[in-house]
């Protein structure tokens, strides 16, 4: 049990499955300059949590604490912070990837990191949001500049980031096309994309043409295909930041663009994100809550790769 001065957090210190992670006590942290310290309530698991979990990815050897979503209060601000004072309910992204520690109690973080949370949601939204709402946001608006009219295809659009990802598109007035086993096309509709692929019985290369946008949350070939689709001047965007220069190259051959991208913490983008939710456009679809204990569940489940929407990580 955690006394004042120190928290609860899930840890590891081997590299390896679900098994590897662990409750630990650590030291409550304390706000620098410009940071808040956030007490929180919920915090979202991603798949780049269970990769780095696995991995080690940008993070090399643990010890660490993974998590870099978080909806919370402020408990304390450090000198110079004006944005925020105790007591406000704040969501945001942690610095992708060093700032990485959300699977606490209490995690400290600049103040421009976080938004007012929406009063239109609770924690557990919240916390489901920051990394896949910034992700998909800086992909399509920041990079792709989607705009009316524009025909966008997202891939995995069921998942984390494409759910979000359609409900931005859609809030930006695209037609959207997503792509999942035939089980989620309800879930699709719902959520406002106009058409949608089974890939597993169709190749989305000739299902699909004149596309302005894709978001490629996959990798791999699917980059390189992706390009196919695209009409004269239109750009991929992948969310997985690895590869050959191959993507680049057959772009410029097609006469296309391709961009591949990390998510970045972002004031800015968080405020974005706080209006669509106050504006009842953007809703983060929940497919499981768990304990903070329970962080090994998350991620059992999340390994399985079958998860439609968020888990989340609640410290009550």
């Amino acid at each position: 049990m955690s006394t004042v001065n120190t928290m609860r957090a899930i840890s590891q210190d081997t590299l390896g499955g679900p098994e590897a992670l662990k409750e630990v006590e650590l030291e409550r942290p304390t706000p620098r300059p410009n940071e808040v310290l956030v007490r929180v309530r919920a915090a979202g698991v991603n798949p780049t949590d269970w990769k780095h979990r696995a991995t080690g990815g940008f993070l090399g050897e643990p010890p660490f604490v993974l998590g870099w979503d978080v909806s919370g209060v402020v408990e304390a601000v450090g000198i110079g912070v004006a944005r925020f004072q105790p007591g406000d309910e704040v969501f945001g992204m942690l610095s992708y990837p060093f700032g990485h520690g959300s699977h606490a109690e209490y995690v400290t973080a600049p103040a421009r990191a976080f938004a007012h949370k929406p009063a239109a949601i609770d924690h557990v939204q919240a916390g489901a949001l920051p990394l896949v709402s910034l992700t998909a946001w800086q992909a399509l608006v920041e990079y792709a500049d989607v705009r009316p009219g524009q025909r966008v295809l997202i891939h995995a659009a069921a998942g984390g980031v494409g759910h979000v990802a359609v409900q931005i598109a859609k809030a930006r007035g695209a037609y959207v096309i997503g792509t999942a086993s035939a089980g989620k096309h309800e879930f699709l509709r719902e959520i406002g994309a106009d058409e949608a692929i089974d890939y597993r019985d169709t190749d989305f290369t000739e299902a699909v043409k004149d596309v302005d946008v894709v978001l490629d949350t996959l990798g791999g070939d699917i980059s390189t295909r992706s390009l196919r689709v695209l009409r004269p001047g239109g750009i991929v965007v992948s969310i997985l930041p690895g590869g050959s220069n191959d993507l680049y190259e057959e772009a410029e051959r097609l006469g296309v663009r391709a961009l591949r991208m990390l998510v970045d913490a972002s004031h800015s983008g968080m405020r974005a994100i706080a209006e669509l939710v106050e504006a009842g456009k953007l809703r983060p679809a929940i497919a499981g809550t768990f304990p903070l204990a329970d962080a090994a569940k998350a991620h059992a489940l999340g390994d399985t790769g079958r998860t439609t929407g968020k888990l989340v990580l609640v410290m009550d």
